[in-house]
């Protein structure tokens, strides 16, 4: 745009002038090898400028025709660079994609095209290549050649570091870690990968001091170093508490401050206040906390905060406690252990009955029990209690990543991540209470009914006899005094006579029919006891019967015996 505009001025700048020399009248007298020249000034002008625009392209023709070899290779080395970081650029993408054929193909391109003094990606490109086909040893290689070049230090370390990993040597992943941690401590791998080594050796000092190096920029990242600092801070004064008290006092009131909700750091700072005979503080400390986050660590500790308290002081505290935070389950606990320390067995049944409203935990269940059997209450109830304990939804623990610990740490055993600890309910016991949730309601679930298999059915013995329902074959049945022998029908439903009633003549139902069946074995003859008193029963043939209340109008008449 600069020179645009510059390019009008002096356009403009020559237009003015040659139409100042137009308006002025004037001639240019030259005398040159004896002869004269007379011209005006305005044609003086223009063969002047003319003289001046030939001298210039005179000298460019003449430059270019000079500079035409640097020219032509440089044209050449521009072309060849291009295509080299364009194969480069193509081979690091399919690094990253997984494919090590094109990988390896287009870093023996861009070597040919590259120099790999100039270009350092190039030995980027081979170390990720060798990783896709198997050759850790090549990539190791280029990763330590990284290390003598500025550009590429810190890629070689972390090539480095993740072998390191990958072999299970974390001694050395933490050398390399340390030592990308001190070039570069934005980094967020080797900070991590520092800062969980120094917590697992308890050098919590040099933990704290690797988090300070780290310069948070917006609030989010302000906020979660604040939290991480207090929970390294909790976790040194946790350590410190019986080495050096003051130092504990210190560490665990600085984490309180940072992070109030923080239940280890506000317990060990009350603790180490209350040694020091300041229970106006501590308690402030345990009372903030509880409001913020109940747990039944502080109500212990601030129930307990003066040693020479009676039963009924301590009864108080809870109480006091318990109206910092209604309508909470760890605030009737609190109460209902400190009245049944009382012997207020009344006010301690209450309350657990409260807790039991707001949520039937296992500790609320066994809290009932040792109410009722220290009240002199009966076994049964006792033991109901119990039983239903063992079914009832669990108390909340320190877990995290899936792992349940009974005392907070400063950091997950699984991935290694501050603060990882949460007091809830565990996962995978919420996922058993579930399972177990029908059996809870409607009590134990019926066993499903097991189905014996079938036996097999051979030709030589007869077919198993079948009890509800028959078909139209009825065997005779011997006949005597009283009653007439039974008809025989054809292969079709009839029903049985009443008894005591003779058969009319061809009383028989034909049946409509039905589609041929293969061959059944004949069923063996059933033997009869028939009675004076009583008409015999016809046995009961081989004949798979079907549901007389599913059966439909067109198919044969079923009756059931039973």
């Amino acid at each position: 745009m600069f020179r645009i505009l510059s390019f009008l001025i002096l356009v403009f700048a020559l237009g003015l002038g040659f139409a100042w020399l137009a308006e002025r009248p004037g001639t240019m007298l030259i005398t040159f090898s004896g002869y004269q020249y007379e011209v005006t000034l305005m044609v003086a002008a223009v063969l002047a400028t003319a003289a001046i625009a030939a001298v210039m392209i005179l000298w460019w023709l003449v430059k270019s025709i000079w500079n035409s070899p640097y020219t032509i290779s440089r044209y050449f080395r521009v072309r060849r660079r291009d295509r080299g970081y364009q194969a480069l650029s193509t081979g690091l993408i399919a690094a990253g994609a997984g494919d090590a054929e094109a990988a390896r193909r287009k870093h023996r391109e861009s070597a040919k095209l590259l120099s790999a003094d100039s270009e350092p990606l190039l030995h980027l490109l081979e170390a990720q290549a060798s990783l896709l086909d198997g050759d850790y040893a090549s990539a190791r290689k280029k990763f330590e050649a990284m290390l003598d070049d500025p550009e590429m230090r810190l890629i070689g370390l972390r090539g480095l570091y993740l072998e390191a990993e990958r072999l299970g040597d974390h001694g050395v992943a933490r050398h390399y870690a340390e030592q990308a941690s001190a070039a570069a401590p934005q980094l967020a791998w080797a900070a991590t990968a520092t800062l969980e080594s120094r917590m697992r050796d308890g050098d919590w000092d040099g933990a704290l001091r690797l988090l300070d190096a780290r310069k948070p920029t917006t609030a989010a990242e302000r906020e979660m170093a604040a939290k991480n600092r207090a929970v390294l801070l909790a976790a040194k004064a946790i350590n410190l508490s019986h080495v050096d008290p003051l130092a504990a006092k210190n560490a665990a009131v600085e984490a309180n401050r940072l992070d109030p909700g923080l239940v280890p750091a506000a317990v060990i700072a009350a603790k180490s206040l209350f040694r020091q005979d300041d229970v106006r503080k501590g308690a402030k400390i345990l009372e903030a906390a509880w409001k913020l986050q109940p747990h039944p660590e502080i109500a212990d500790v601030y129930i307990h905060a003066r040693h020479g308290d009676s039963a009924l002081d301590r009864l108080k505290r809870a109480r006091k406690l318990a109206e910092l935070r209604t309508n909470n389950v760890d605030s009737s606990l609190a109460v209902a252990r400190a009245a049944l320390e009382a012997g207020e067995f009344k006010a301690a049944r209450e309350a657990a009955e409260t807790a039991m409203r707001l949520a039937p935990r296992e500790s609320v269940l066994l809290l009932l029990a040792d109410i009722e059997e220290a009240d002199g209450g009966e076994q049964g109830k006792v033991r109901q209690y119990l039983a239903r304990a063992l079914k009832a939804q669990p108390d909340p623990a320190w877990t995290a990543d899936g792992v349940v610990s009974e005392k907070w740490a400063p950091f997950s055993p699984v991935t290694g991540r501050i603060g990882a600890f949460e007091w809830r309910v565990p996962v995978e016991r919420v996922g058993h209470v579930i399972e177990q949730a029908p059996q809870i309601i409607d009590g134990p679930a019926p066993e499903p009914e097991r189905i014996a298999p079938p036996a097999p059915v051979q030709r030589s013995e007869p077919a198993p006899v079948r009890e509800e329902v028959v078909e139209a074959e009825i065997v005779p049945v011997p006949a005597n005094d009283r009653y007439p022998p039974a008809p025989t029908a054809e292969p079709a439903a009839v029903a049985a006579p009443a008894p005591g009633v003779s058969e009319p003549a061809k009383d028989t139902v034909t049946a409509e029919p039905q589609p041929e069946k293969a061959p059944q074995p004949s069923p063996a003859p059933v033997a009869l006891a028939a009675a004076a008193d009583e008409p015999p029963v016809p046995p009961i043939p081989d004949d798979p019967g079907v549901d007389p209340d599913s059966a439909g109008e067109k198919e044969a008449r079923r009756f059931r015996l039973f």
